[in-house]
Parts: structure tokens; sequence; C-alpha cells
């Protein structure tokens, strides 16, 4: 079986490759620019190589984005999705799994509003299809914690929810879901435990044996409210098991603060 993988040389691309290749799949990578090995060029903003990069695969897993880039986000996560959807479907692809955000539907953010209307690309397309709903990576929350720092104290929401979920473990579960057949639905997955910003931070703070204070912010609005509410995070099953403390013990040596 052949996959082509989109966005294959991002954080998600990166891991998700060796392991479908250790499960046996054929895989296609693509890029902007010329790689050698198993890579094609192709250009989801411009549409530049897209019907040659399907052409001949079994299965399209569809990673690329563009976050918060304004009009280039529209270019490349709605238009970009709807060209690899109509070219997958002339090349008879049998299966088109989108990777998405947990939140799209409940968290007014506009690089949110993309994702939303690429799930819906993908769902009107004529290829049989799974989306993948992920909660955020650990290394995001790490680095908004970072830029949330940068004048000294962690600046934040304090009752904002997060649930960060280990990329690894969402590539194995890609992996499964294209193993596994078109879904032709939604599936979240998130990580193993639900946690408030400011519990998260002074994990963080920990683990950078840092002594900054938390400077507590209420984002207003609608966004706020989504995300104090838990917009961001699923009950779903099954979850990942890696923890928030596992990513700090792993990134910053550990202190025992779990």
């Amino acid at each position: 079986m052949r996959v082509l993988v989109t966005g294959a040389g991002g954080r998600l691309g990166r891991v998700v490759l060796p392991r479908l290749r250790a499960e046996g799949w054929d895989v296609r990578a693509t890029s902007r620019r010329a790689r050698t090995g198993s890579w094609v060029v192709a250009d989801l903003a411009t549409g530049e190589g897209v019907v040659e990069a399907v052409a001949g695969v079994d299965a399209v897993l569809h990673l690329a984005s563009a976050p918060n880039r304004g009009r280039q986000t529209h270019r490349v996560d709605v238009l970009g999705t709807r060209r690899l959807v109509v070219a997958a479907g002339q090349s008879g692809v049998r299966h088109l799994v989108y990777v998405s955000i947990v939140g799209v539907d409940r968290v007014p953010i506009p690089y949110y509003r993309h994702k939303l209307a690429a799930e819906q690309v993908v769902a009107a397309g004529a290829v049989p299809w799974t989306v993948l709903r992920a909660t955020q990576f650990p290394e995001f929350l790490d680095g908004m914690l970072r830029g949330a720092s940068r004048l000294g104290p962690v600046i934040g929401d304090p009752a904002v929810l997060a649930q960060p979920v280990d990329p690894g473990e969402v590539a194995d579960r890609l992996v499964r879901r294209l193993t596994a057949g078109p879904l032709h639905g939604i599936e979240e997955y998130g990580g193993p435990e639900v946690l408030r910003f400011d519990d998260a931070a002074r994990a963080w703070t920990a683990a950078r044996r840092s002594r900054r204070p938390l400077l507590p912010v209420r984002i207003p609005g609608g966004i706020g409210r989504a995300l104090r509410s838990g917009g961001l995070v699923t009950e779903a099953t099954p979850k990942g098991v890696r923890t928030w403390a596992d990513h700090l013990a792993d990134t910053y040596g550990g202190t025992g603060a779990r």
C-alpha cells in the first residue's frame, strides 16, 4: 500500500514517516522544495505538483498546514486541501486522513476556522475520509509559556484548560486509522490529563528551576470563555499516556515535580 504524506517535514510528519515504513507502507512524502529519496515536490498553495503527487497512491495522510499566516493559511489549509481532495478523487485514492485540532468547532480562533473549513472540504469530497482531531502538543504549550514569560512573570489566564498529547502517540494513532480504513467521520484524540494553565505553568517553572511568578490575566470575550470551559480538551478514548511531567522531565531533566 502506498501512502502520500503532505506536510511530512513538520513536527508530526517527522515522527509519523518512520512509523508508516515500519508498518510496511510505501511512503511518498511531499515538500515544496526538491529533496532526495522518496520525496516529491508539491505546493498546496499554488497547486504545483499536486496531481502528480497523488498519482498511484492508495491513501493520503494530510498533515500540511500554514498556521496563523493570514491569507496564506486560507490558500494552504482550505484551497490547498480542496486541490488535494479533487486530485485524489480523480486519481482513485481510497482513503484520505486529515489531521485537525480538538476545538476547531468550539473556539473562535481565526486559524481554527480555516481548519474547520478544511474538514468540511474533506467530508464533502469524493474520497473516503477520516478526520483525526488531536489536542495540543506539549512542545506548543512549552513554547507558549516561553513567550508568556518574556517580560519576567509568566502571564496567562490561570483557568484555561489544556490536554497536551505526545506527537509520537498521535503518529501511532494515525497509522492505526490508516490501517483501519475510512471512518467517514471525526475522531478526537487527546493526552492523558487535563491541566489548568496555572498548574502547567507551575510545573514548567519548577522543571526549569525558575522562580518566575504567575501573573494572572483573564482572556476576554468568546475566545476566553471557550478556552476556560474546555474548548481545547476532549473526553474521547483511547487517550495518550505520556504526561506533561514526562515532557518536562525529557526536556529539562526533571525535578520530581510531576
